[in-house]
């Protein structure tokens, strides 16, 4: 949401490029484009699938916020085996559905470990922060679109 803090920056932004995916959208298959902001840890097959397809499409990827960067609160679930969490959510607190539903589409397929993105795919720049400043993505993004390296002191994580 730190995104709608760049008020009228939007405007400047959207006037020099073109959003071809994001959460509020529907796309079948991830196109080829320059930049690509990903946000989020990798916690299941699914994701891990999705990011290395994205990776693969991308010239330019940008690990954003301190869930991609780190794991963040997503990785906490490290500290358990996937058959303790699974056990716990599906068996011990739940009050409708009892059992670990298997061959589930709905449920997804996790990896043993949360993964931070650059653990999984090479990333090119990191942006932290939870969520980044709306001053840091502006910045960001404008010395990407100008052609410039931008300087993100401290921000080496994965390199």
């Amino acid at each position: 949401m730190s995104f709608l803090d760049l008020d009228e920056r939007l405007i400047e932004l959207h006037r020099r490029v073109e959003v071809c995916a994001s959460p509020f959208t529907d796309y079948k298959d991830f196109p080829e484009v320059d930049i690509t902001l990903v946000e989020g840890a990798v916690a299941t097959v699914e994701q891990l699938e999705e990011i290395r397809h994205i990776r693969a499409r991308t010239r330019i990827l940008v690990s954003f916020g301190d869930c991609a960067v780190t794991g963040n609160v997503t990785a906490m679930r490290n500290f358990f085996a996937v058959d303790e969490v699974l056990e716990r959510a599906y068996r011990e607190t739940a009050t409708q559905i009892v059992g670990i539903p298997s061959g589930n589409p709905a449920v997804p397929r996790l990896l043993d470990r949360v993964r931070p993105v650059h653990e999984v795919v090479k990333v090119d720049y990191f942006l932290q922060g939870c969520a980044p400043s709306a001053d840091e993505i502006y910045r960001l993004l404008t010395e990407l679109l100008d052609g410039r390296t931008p300087e993100l002191a401290g921000r080496k994580f994965g390199s």
